[in-house]
């Protein structure tokens, strides 16, 4: 549980940069929105119009990322045994039929983000996507097959913490 508890900590540093990121340009469209020299001269200067959009744009990506910020600080690390289901808060370890493996955090939200964890790129899914509704509920070494078409692939789960 304790590499779980770093992992999450880990994914919360990561989190709060991105959020800081989100924040800092929020700010600077709002200062350019409401500079004076972008006053709209005439019908045809949307100048200031557009920065407006941008800065309503990244306010709101910016409090997008304090709530999956926040989603995540107040995520608890579960213990796991051999017999307990996949469910959110499970670390995945994942092996394809090529013997390659792949590392999965499922988590409530920020679906998608990779990041190195103690030299092992980790993967972000959330419940409501194809994988990680194919995997709540399964258990260590039940088997499934994932994508579409040529990219097809089998998996098993290795590991379930």
């Amino acid at each position: 549980m304790h590499r779980k508890r770093k992992l999450i900590e880990h994914l919360i540093m990561q989190l709060n940069a991105i959020y800081q990121t989100a924040l800092t340009a929020a700010k600077r469209a709002h200062s350019t929105a409401t500079d004076k020299a972008n006053v709209a001269e005439n019908k045809y200067d949307t100048l200031g119009l557009e920065a407006a959009y941008l800065a309503e744009g990244q306010a709101k990506r910016a409090s997008e990322c304090r709530a999956d910020l926040e989603a995540i600080q107040n995520l608890t690390a579960l213990d796991y045994s051999l017999n307990d289901p996949i469910v959110v808060g499970s670390l995945v370890i994942l092996i394809d039929q090529n013997e390659k493996s792949l590392s999965l955090f499922l988590a409530p939200v920020s679906g998608g983000l990779k990041f190195v964890f103690e030299d092992q790129t980790m993967v972000v899914i959330t419940p409501s996507s194809p994988l990680g509704k194919i995997l709540r509920g399964k258990f260590v070494d039940d088997e499934f097959e994932f994508g579409s078409a040529q990219h097809k692939k089998n998996y098993r789960i290795s590991d379930i913490s």
